[in-house]
């Protein structure tokens, strides 16, 4: 660490404080692209599922698992950019997956119903995903 030129407003104690932001805003960016990428997935492949399965949206327990897949393909293609090894992936997929697979135990029950399979799984999603940055936080501040 450098010390201040005399008569600098910069003080040294500041360095760690802009460092730990910096790391925190890299963190936020980082799952705000991953949340693009999703929609970037699922706005991608949702219209090739449409064209390969026509009767899929009718399916809930198949279209839910299709979107979640589509999302997390997205994702998954972003963080391999984003140089992320190959179990980070398959932990951040798992998390995306989680909320969906969760729900679908009162959806078969008929406790929710499909739409709220689908929003539920949508909405529970990011904080999974946010968990799972969180466990590895040290990978994803930088």
């Amino acid at each position: 660490m450098t010390t201040p030129a005399p008569g600098s407003t910069a003080s040294a104690e500041h360095a760690p404080a802009r460092s730990a932001t910096r790391k925190n805003l890299r963190f936020a960016l980082h799952f705000a692209e991953m949340a693009v990428a999703m929609v970037v997935g699922m706005a991608a492949l949702g219209p090739l599922w449409s064209l390969a399965w026509p009767g899929l949206s009718d399916l809930t327990v198949a279209n839910v698992l299709v979107m979640a897949t589509n999302m997390t393909i997205g994702m998954a293609l972003w963080m391999r950019f984003r140089r992320h090894g190959w179990a980070r992936i398959a932990e951040m997929s798992a998390a995306m997956y989680l909320p969906f697979l969760v729900l679908l135990v009162p959806y078969a029950f008929g406790a929710v119903s499909g739409e709220a399979l689908m929003m539920g799984g949508h909405l529970l999603m990011l904080p999974a995903m946010l968990a799972a940055m969180l466990w590895r936080h040290h990978e994803y501040r930088h």
